[in-house]
């Protein structure tokens, strides 16, 4: 039983499904995932979110582990009330804790977090890069995914080992992604494997230093250089 520290309740209950679904692909990655919850209440200054809503604004930050590099994947939420808050959680528990029907969020007790939740991206200066349909990226994810495959099936079996499939994936998705070539077709794998990545829609692409950023309407996947510094991304709500 998940015993909450902290309530939150949403300002369209409707984002509570999205908020729900994130989370359990998240856990189908890693069933012991973990995540980091922050909250900006509204009539703050927020980096970016110029159009943040009266009750502020919730985002959960999860990262994907594709391949050797991991990328961080943001989903955020609408409060119809909030108060400042940023803890490092249980993704399970936290989707135990989302009430779907009422929009509401029980947030558990913190845990100790992974080593990449003390490192986010910055929440303001992004640059932005262009903005393209997603349609004119998912061809070229598609043939990569393809790739993969067939070059994963053409490794005999006793040397297919993940260190083996990790140097693959990483010759593969670290290819510029071609509406955007400041992006690594990472970006875009990530951002179809957790669920933001849909036809039709509308992406865009931003720079802060070296971070890079790919937005589609349900979420943003961000990638870091080495060298990049920053604290907290910017949390301008998402549909």
């Amino acid at each position: 039983m998940v015993i909450s520290t902290a309530r939150f309740v949403l300002a369209d209950p409707r984002e509570a499904a999205d908020l729900g679904a994130f989370l359990a692909r998240l856990l189908r990655f890693d069933r012991a995932a973990a995540v980091r919850l922050q909250t900006v209440p509204g009539g703050t200054a927020a980096g970016d979110a110029a159009d943040e809503p009266a009750g502020g604004v919730l985002a959960v930050y999860g990262r994907l582990p594709l391949g050797s590099s991991g990328v961080l994947a943001l989903r955020t939420a609408r409060l119809a009330v909030g108060e400042p808050t940023d803890l490092t959680l249980s993704a399970g528990q936290l989707l135990e804790g989302l009430d779907q029907e009422h929009g509401a969020l029980a947030v558990p007790p913190p845990v100790t977090g992974p080593a990449w939740a003390g490192l986010l991206p910055p929440r303001s200066g992004w640059r932005p890069l262009g903005t393209v349909g997603a349609d004119q990226v998912l061809p070229q994810l598609f043939s990569a995914v393809a790739e993969f495959k067939q070059r994963t099936a053409e490794v005999p079996e006793h040397h297919r080992t993940r260190a083996v499939l990790d140097r693959l994936a990483d010759e593969i998705w670290s290819r510029p992604l071609t509406a955007f070539p400041a992006l690594p077709l990472r970006a875009a794998h990530a951002a179809y494997r957790i669920g933001f990545l849909h036809p039709g829609a509308p992406l865009s692409a931003h720079r802060a230093g070296g971070w890079l950023r790919l937005t589609a309407p349900n979420g943003t996947v961000v990638l870091r250089g080495e060298a990049a510094p920053g604290a907290g991304l910017g949390l301008t709500p998402l549909g």
